[in-house]
């Protein structure tokens, strides 16, 4: 999976973001404001983790296509071109932590399905964000723990219905 990155697609992702949290910060800060957001966050992040399937080929087409629309904007206003930005992964999914990434998948499509207007719209910033930024070698770094969670969550459940790991 390639994954094309450019610094305005990067400041794109950064504005949601932004645009997500100014909001939150201002008003109460009420965590419970930041779930239909941070969520879809986390799908983003953990679909650049799916390379052979089609979360990551989504991933992948979310960020080419941010950067893309970003790099014409910036050409336009700017009447220069974008810099190109290096890209990364996060990790390696075992089979239990591809069942987890699917099982969530699935959880955030039901969650969509009941969600609001507004909440709609704060879920699709997070999935844009989490799956721009989670291309990037600094993010990469600050999550290395990420993919190992999602292996630790399906190898755990694995266990239990294997009897090997009791609740």
């Amino acid at each position: 999976m390639n994954a094309v990155l450019s610094f305005a697609g990067v400041g794109v992702a950064l504005l949601v973001l932004w645009a997500n949290l100014r909001p939150w910060w201002k008003g109460g800060r009420d965590p419970k404001a930041l779930i239909p957001y941070g969520t879809a966050l986390l799908l983003g992040l953990i679909a650049t983790m799916c390379i052979g399937g089609l979360l990551g080929w989504g991933a992948a087409g979310i960020a080419g296509l941010v950067t893309h629309g970003s790099d014409k904007a910036v050409s336009a206003a700017a009447g220069t071109s974008s810099a190109s930005m290096a890209t990364s992964r996060l990790g390696a999914l075992t089979a239990p932590g591809g069942v987890t990434a699917t099982a969530y998948f699935i959880g955030m499509i039901i969650l969509w399905k009941g969600a609001g207007k507004q909440d709609k719209r704060r879920m699709l910033g997070g999935l844009i964000t989490g799956a721009v930024l989670g291309f990037l070698p600094g993010v990469v770094l600050l999550l290395g723990w990420l993919p190992d969670t999602v292996n630790g969550i399906g190898e755990y459940v694995k266990g239990i219905f294997e009897g090997r790991v009791t609740v």
